[in-house]
């Protein structure tokens, strides 16, 4: 090209690309003129533009809730949208939202937080939760809802506008300072029913925290008595009800049994909803419960019988002292389960003796007997339940070793299974997660690993062996029988014949027909039987105490009479509870 003859750069350019583009220069010359004259800085088409954008912006009425074309992947049930309206409209943004369990007080919990944070009346947050909990809290909010959660790890992490916390962490130094300090919009507690006692350090620490609206969440609002109802509704709204003198003498006749009823259920109406299951469109699928009762194989049975002769002998020898049996009783327990969980506590146990223990030879003699031991009769039988099942099945087992053993079990089979359990990270239990609701059939977890997991994809669950505490029973179930779930769960629960496992069974399902019940009642039933020793201390002193199987069936009636005249005693303040027509059919003691 003859240099007279350059091209200037946009021509360059445009010959550059593949299409001609031409540049339109005029907007910087009108662009200077307006800036000489002042404006205009707009005409009427951009007004328009610019006053529709901010009509779609706008919140159209505040005559009903607004939040509900604001959630993402979530279509709340009814009853959750009703006590969302409830809340806003007739309580001022404090409630006690009482629903029995599974009927998803966290999601009417996060349809109220939603709707104050469109409406603009709430920014700071605070959540307080078990710890156990917490990134699950701070999961459904965030992809239920767009709300940006964080769970609380350090000092600074208070800052953030919506925060979620255990209460145990909350109320320590340096964190309790931090948060008395600050004004919060709205708090949320879960599992509320915990700051009952108002002389513990949780409840005044509660009572002490500044805020504007408050959601307390609990399936049991009475557990004991009347006095229980009254501090919740106090720490909600303080007044509500007067001083507790005064409540006692309107309300109460004594701890269990209130008068003017009516006057008491106009009270209750106005901080309180609770739904339950049966009423309304919600229908919850059934339990089917099997009990699958096992023989152990001669070697199985030797070592087992090894084991408690064993535990006896250590009882004796320690004259009688429970306290320090409770690990021993253990060892009776892991044999019902494998042979691994019984070597693992055998081999500790060694270790903390002295080197001329008499009991280290018979630690040896019964690590013999584990050798000699070729099968495991409820691996198997798991096994052939897995395979005629052929869908997805959760196994629960307490031991972390036969976890480990039913691992390689399956593998060796063919069968892939995946472990859950307490310790692992987050974003492992995530992954293992993900597997189980993928291409994965068998999930096994442990009892810590089970704490606050949602299973409803899957309605298949074996106890490969069962905790003592029916609480930790019922958390298994509730963790596949909830809502969402479109199954009847089918609860598989393993027995050793002639076991100390056959008699918890025998207890839980026969006597006190556990695994019918839902947590709301059950937790009522053992918090008052516990008022005198735990179940667990009750099972070991019968264990221990007892010198025959018939002396053990004789105690184990015993028990179960005792928790069954509870339970009817339960069922009946249910039935008469004033609270109980305060909050529709339902009532709140169970």
């Amino acid at each position: 090209m003859n240099r007279k003859q350059t091209a200037s750069p946009s021509q360059q350019a445009a010959h550059s690309l593949p299409i001609p583009v031409h540049f339109n220069q005029n907007w910087l010359s009108e662009l200077n003129t307006r800036l000489n004259k002042g404006g205009p800085w707009g005409d009427y088409r951009l007004f328009e533009l610019a006053v529709k954008a901010e009509e779609v912006s706008l919140v159209p009425s505040f005559d009903d809730i607004q939040c509900l074309k604001h959630l993402h992947d979530l279509t709340p049930l009814p009853h959750q949208i009703d006590t969302a309206r409830k809340v806003l409209f007739e309580m001022s943004g404090r409630a006690i939202l009482a629903d029995e369990v599974g009927l998803g007080k966290t999601i009417e919990a996060g349809l109220i937080l939603k709707e104050y944070m469109i409406r603009g009346l709430v920014s700071k947050v605070l959540i307080l939760v078990p710890a156990s909990l917490v990134l699950q809290w701070v999961r459904e909010l965030n992809s239920k809802f767009g709300i940006p959660a964080v769970a609380q790890k350090k000092a600074y992490s208070w800052q953030n506008d919506v925060v979620v916390a255990s209460i145990d962490t909350a109320k320590r130094d340096p964190h309790q300072e931090i948060l008395l300090s600050n004004d919060y919009d709205m708090i949320i507690i879960d599992e509320a029913h915990k700051l009952k006692n108002k002389k513990t350090s949780n409840y005044q620490f509660m009572l002490k925290l500044r805020k504007k609206y408050c959601l307390l969440l609990t399936a049991t609002p009475v557990q004991n008595d009347l006095s229980e109802l009254f501090n919740l509704i106090t720490l909600l709204k303080p007044g509500q009800l007067g001083r507790q003198g005064d409540f006692a003498a309107n309300f109460v006749v004594d701890k269990r049994l209130a008068k003017n009823e009516d006057q008491l259920k106009d009270e209750l109406a106005k901080v309180m909803i609770r739904n339950r299951r049966g009423e309304g469109p919600v229908q919850f699928t059934k339990r089917k419960v099997t009990n699958i009762n096992l023989t152990l194989s001669p070697e199985e049975q030797a070592l087992y019988e090894g084991v408690t002769s064993f535990v006896k002998d250590q009882f004796h020898s320690a004259g009688g002292n429970l306290s320090s049996m409770f690990s021993m009783v253990t060892l009776q327990r892991e044999v019902c389960s494998s042979r691994d969980a019984v070597f693992v506590t055998l081999v500790n146990l060694s270790k903390k003796l002295p080197p001329d223990s008499p009991w280290r030879d018979r630690i040896w003699d019964l690590v013999a007997n584990i050798k000699a031991i070729k099968s495991n009769t409820k691996a198997e039988k798991t096994m052939e339940l897995i395979k005629e099942m052929n869908e997805k099945v959760i196994v629960f087992t307490e031991y972390r070793a036969t976890q480990e053993y039913l691992l390689n079990y399956f593998r060796e089979r063919g069968l892939t299974a995946v472990p859950y359990r307490g310790g692992m990270n987050r974003g492992k239990k995530d992954w293992m997660m993900d597997l189980f609701r993928g291409r994965v059939q068998v999930m096994i977890a442990t009892e810590a690993g089970g704490e606050g997991i949602n299973l409803q994809f899957c309605h298949n669950m074996i106890n490969f062996d069962l905790p003592w505490n029916p609480m930790r029973v019922e958390q298994r179930i509730g963790r596949v029988h909830r809502l969402g779930q479109q199954n009847d769960v089918k609860i598989y629960n393993l027995a050793t014949l002639g076991t100390i496992e056959e008699h918890i069974l025998n207890l839980l399902h026969e006597k006190i027909n556990m695994f019918e019940m839902v947590i709301g009642g059950l937790d009522v039933i053992l918090e008052r039987f516990e008022k005198q020793e735990s179940f667990e201390k009750s099972l070991t002193k019968i264990m221990l105490e007892s010198s025959s199987d018939e002396e053990i069936h004789h105690k184990m009636q015993s028990l179960s009479q005792n928790l069954n005249s509870i339970k009817q005693e339960v069922e009946h303040m249910e039935d008469t509870a004033p609270v109980k027509k305060a909050v529709g059919k339902g009532g709140l003691l169970k």
